[in-house]
């Protein structure tokens, strides 16, 4: 009996030699592919804690290297986003067409040594330089990520497996908080530590160390992963008969986005806007309880850690299992209708847990707050899988990475403290910074999102076509 490459050639033969067809290969089997999805999920979580960690040590880092809150802010955002959005666009290429996994080895290496060199910086300048690292580091991963795990599972399937890839946003910022109050709780019992080679050093540098460190060794574990057939190709016979899969240059991609433009435009910029009021909240939600209602930098890392682990997660897999539950009714728009019900869902408990005078409140209040800003997430990576073509999806997801990262990592932590130093002119003022930047973020990014809804569907039309064209 003819195997499938054969008679794929067989067909290829009786048309032109520009002749397209798909690649349609059984799916690996579930256990193998959620595993993929949690090895995934640990580098994520790793990036994650190195990129989130810095929040905690606000309070330490300004006073032992003279920064301001708008200093620290470019360090927590624009300076990593910078970096991280530009060189995603490059790595996002490299995904279409390079091996991912050793992609994300050679990242996730990368990102935790320039971690722990953090605890080495003196100045400003040289904690940005390392910071800039971590970007570079850490751009690699998600792009090689979702197009991974695109290929590993059905489209049916596709929105909870990438959410569930994208609880490592929490469990990794949740970590960085627990552990990073943890550590600071118990290395603050001594004003300096001896460490081997290093001699002595403060104690928030002892957290970069024990943070950044261990991803070294487990960025080998990715390692395990078997590069799966990229699916949805289109095949081309080459002049000796064999079958080549039909690469995208450049300007194919570019001509491509841009007949999809409204519907990138809206997506990329709704969801961007949504990450910058997430991010200007986590950034500096821990400051607002230190200063607001007087907590300790490990009370409330400890207390935000459990929230973001707990709600962040339930949230993140709740928006996408939701997802595919509609999708199965007839939705094909389902993974955006998902993300605009969580914007507006966010904002009662966003608005009050600032306002409220009880910190115990306060804290509750974050719970419902974690889930809604938390449920967008594998729904808006998914959408991209589902529009766009196999051969175009690392590039369109660095697309959006850049675009979510340079707004949403660059301007929100930013756009906070610069609420806080210019506007109100006082440190105990946070809280309405954030209440001022957020609202006014997730307001507009619900209206990119509704906007996008037709153009989605359309989108969605114009791939059928694209896939079956000569």
């Amino acid at each position: 009996m003819p195997s499938e490459e054969e008679l794929l050639s067989a067909q290829l033969k009786s048309d032109s030699a520009s002749a397209a067809v798909t690649v349609e290969e059984p799916y690996p089997k579930p256990g193998y592919a959620w595993y993929v999805v949690g090895v995934l999920i640990i580098a994520y979580i790793f990036s994650f804690i190195d990129r989130q960690i810095l929040a905690l040590l606000v309070q330490p880092i300004r006073r032992d290297l003279g920064i301001s809150d708008t200093g620290m802010s470019l360090l927590m955002g624009f300076s990593f986003a910078v970096f991280y959005s530009f060189f995603g666009m490059l790595l996002g290429r490299l995904a279409d067409l390079r091996s991912r996994r050793t992609l994300i080895v050679i990242g996730f290496s990368l990102w935790s040594l320039m971690t722990a060199g953090c605890g080495l910086a003196r100045n400003f300048a040289q904690m940005l330089l390392l910071r800039m690292g971590v970007g570079v580091g850490e751009a690699t991963l998600s792009p090689a990520a979702y197009s991974l795990i695109a290929d590993y599972f059905p489209p049916r399937r596709r929105a909870t497996a990438l959410s569930v890839y994208s609880m490592g946003i929490y469990i990794g910022s949740g970590l960085a908080f627990l552990l990073g109050g943890a550590v600071l709780g118990f290395t603050s019992s001594h004003e300096l530590w001896q460490l081997p080679i290093i001699g002595s050093t403060q104690p928030w540098r002892v957290v970069f160390f024990v943070v950044g460190l261990p991803g070294v060794a487990l960025a080998l574990l990715v390692y395990t992963v078997r590069e799966p057939v990229r699916r949805g190709l289109r095949l081309v016979q080459a002049e000796d008969g064999t079958l080549k899969s039909a690469q995208s240059p450049i300007r194919e991609v570019v001509a491509y986005i841009l007949e999809n433009k409204r519907t990138v435009l809206c997506h990329n910029l709704g969801f961007a806007l949504l990450t910058l009021a997430s991010y200007g909240n986590s950034s500096w939600a821990p400051t607002y309880f230190i200063r607001h209602h007087g907590w300790t930098a490990s009370k409330i890392g400890i207390v935000y850690g459990v929230l973001y682990c707990i709600f962040g997660v339930l949230g993140v897999v709740a928006g996408g299992r939701f997802a595919d539950w509609l999708a199965e009714r007839g939705y094909r728009d389902a993974n955006m209708r998902v993300a605009l019900m969580a914007a507006l869902g966010w904002l009662p408990s966003g608005v009050l847990y600032l306002l409220v005078p009880d910190a115990t409140w306060a804290a509750i209040l974050l719970a419902p707050t974690i889930f809604f800003v938390s449920a967008p997430w594998g729904v808006a990576a998914a959408a991209i899988q589902q529009m766009m073509p196999n051969a175009m999806r690392g590039q369109a997801s660095a697309l959006y990475l850049f675009t979510m990262n340079l707004i949403g990592l660059g301007l929100g932590p930013t756009a906070v403290a610069l609420m806080t130093d210019y506007v109100f002119r006082d440190d105990r003022a946070v809280n309405y910074s954030i209440l001022v930047v957020g609202v006014t973020a997730q307001l507009a990014g619900a209206a990119l999102l509704w906007a996008s809804l037709k153009p989605f569907l359309r989108s969605l039309d114009r791939l059928e076509k694209w896939m079956t064209a000569d």
